[in-house]
């Protein structure tokens, strides 16, 4: 009767044991299309969780980018997203796109900088953005942070929306219209050097548009959350020069359901695992103390602030 006992035992803490198993954490991060910089990086991001932090499993997912994945968070269909610093603050507060506030979320770090590019081909006679009039462009996924900022843009440059004609595709769908002759140029928000432009660099001269100091200033005195940025000479194939242009910031957000302790780690874990995580993706080197905790107009995740106030960068 004991040994019937016992058995009846160890299959009772095996059942607990396979049920903690069972229950490990997993979670979904949004990122983009798979030609951008969110699904490669949320990948390397991913991989680097999964590996240090016990019990969690990250999945990487690909998707529309920063609106879509903000509306994935509030719908709980998605733990963690990557966005643009600007399309947070319009869910946040209701505007453009959003018609009501979007609020379960929080910031974990701030990324790196998301530089706005507009491509034209080498020997295109396009030398400022209002030439673009008439023409057919490619800027960004419908309800996209690139095809806000292509609005925001034309705002800027005294364009009616009407006056360029905008083809409404993932980066990844640009690159194939762009080689194809279809569109006569395209908009890319994204980390430098950007893969969808390289691939097309590498058969075709291609050229990203300079805005000049002064629209350049417009643009940020209008849209704050927007700041100047030079693209360094040899970024790209056959760019000699610096390009002058504007820039958003990328952000790692979570759900409001995340547990503090959770969020801590998470981004913990990043910052431990920096040296990795630049070898697996050229953008982990601008991962940054100094910036990750500054830069967006949406509260902070508890667990996040608690670590930033820990290292000293954050009050």
């Amino acid at each position: 009767m004991k040994k019937v006992l016992s058995f009846v035992v160890c299959l009772v803490i095996a059942g607990f044991v396979s049920t903690a198993t069972a229950a490990d954490i997993n979670m979904v991060l949004a990122t983009g299309g798979t030609a951008g910089t969110y699904y490669p990086f949320g990948g390397a991001m991913a991989k680097i969780w999964n590996s240090k932090i016990p019990g969690v499993n990250v999945t990487a997912q690909a998707t529309g980018a920063s609106v879509e994945n903000v509306r994935l968070i509030n719908k709980k269909e998605a733990e963690l997203a990557l966005a643009q610093s600007d399309t947070i603050d319009f869910a946040f507060h209701a505007k453009e796109a959003f018609k009501e506030k979007l609020t379960k979320m929080a910031v974990l770090a701030v990324l790196y900088p998301e530089v706005i590019q507009v491509v034209v081909r080498g020997d295109s006679k396009v030398k400022n953005f209002d030439d673009l009039k008439g023409m057919k462009v490619g800027v960004g996924a419908p309800g996209s942070g690139t095809e806000a900022n292509f609005r925001q843009i034309c705002d800027i440059f005294g364009l009616k929306k009407e006056d360029v004609k905008a083809q409404y595709l993932s980066f990844a769908e640009s690159a194939e219209q762009f080689k194809d002759r279809h569109i006569d140029a395209f908009i890319v928000t994204a980390g430098i050097p950007n893969a969808a432009i390289m691939d097309i660099g590498a058969q075709h001269n291609v050229r990203i548009l300079n805005i000049s100091a002064t629209k350049a200033a417009a643009l940020v005195k209008k849209y704050p959350f927007l700041s100047k940025f030079t693209i360094p000479a040899g970024t790209y194939k056959n760019q000699t020069t610096p390009v002058k242009t504007v820039a958003v910031n990328a952000v790692l957000i979570a759900s409001t359901d995340v547990k503090e302790d959770l969020a801590y780690n998470l981004v913990k874990t990043l910052f431990e695992n920096q040296k990795e995580l630049s070898v697996a993706h050229a953008k982990g080197k601008e991962l940054s103390l100094k910036t990750a905790s500054t830069g967006v107009s949406i509260p902070f995740h508890p667990g996040a602030a608690k670590y930033y106030k820990e290292k000293g960068v954050m009050k």
